[in-house]
């Protein structure tokens, strides 16, 4: 992560709302589309209607010729996370700013317990993060000890530090977050040959 961004993970929902909706706890997580530079409204507006949403943000500094100002960013940028049953015609698709549900084929994709829950553990810990580019091929970690202790993602190498990339893959967009790289355990296929196993995170190879 650069000097000039700093972590400050945030979510809406901390308050009690003034009207509510009664979703179902066990109802799927979706990630709502929003118009760019909405989130936070939309967000507010959903917590508003007693909906359980999710937006994480970090704190970035931004520079100008003559100051600097620290802004909050979404993690994802046009997204906001919201648990819902979407029979009949739920009220958050009417919500100003909601373009739509992210949706493939005409079916609104869910995005999973895990999946959020990842992001929510990299909240809790107060660890360094920031978006990420999407990735699918990589090398397979779960973090092993710390407060990201059973988290697992892909390990990259960005200078000199390490990050442990997680994704949200109805998104196709992924967030880093640093580690101690001797916490990184590596994650092998079942079918992985026994004899070329990594025994340790210092057995694994450069990226």
């Amino acid at each position: 992560m650069s000097a000039d961004t700093q972590l400050l993970f945030s979510s809406y929902g901390t308050e009690a709302p003034a009207q509510i909706a009664l979703p179902e706890k066990c109802s799927p997580w979706y990630a709502i589309r929003v118009r760019t530079r909405w989130e936070k409204i939309v967000a507010g507006a959903l917590h508003g209607k007693g909906y359980d949403e999710f937006l994480p943000l970090y704190r970035k500094c931004s520079r100008w010729s003559d100051r600097k100002k620290e802004i909050d960013c979404p993690l994802f940028p046009g997204y906001v996370f919201c648990r819902a049953d979407l029979t009949g015609r739920p009220s958050m698709v009417t919500t100003p700013g909601v373009i739509g549900i992210l949706s493939f084929g005409g079916k609104p994709a869910i995005v999973s317990d895990e999946e959020i829950e990842a992001v929510k553990a990299v909240i809790r810990s107060g660890a360094q993060a920031e978006p990420w580019p999407y990735l699918r091929e990589g090398q397979l970690v779960r973090v092993g000890e710390g407060a990201l202790a059973g988290l697992e993602g892909v390990l990259v190498r960005a200078k000199s530090n390490w990050r442990v990339v997680l994704s949200i893959e109805a998104l196709c967009r992924s967030v880093a977050v640093e580690i101690d790289r001797e916490y990184a355990i590596p994650i092998l296929p079942a079918s992985f040959p026994r004899s070329n196993s990594l025994s340790s995170a210092s057995d694994m190879p450069r990226l």
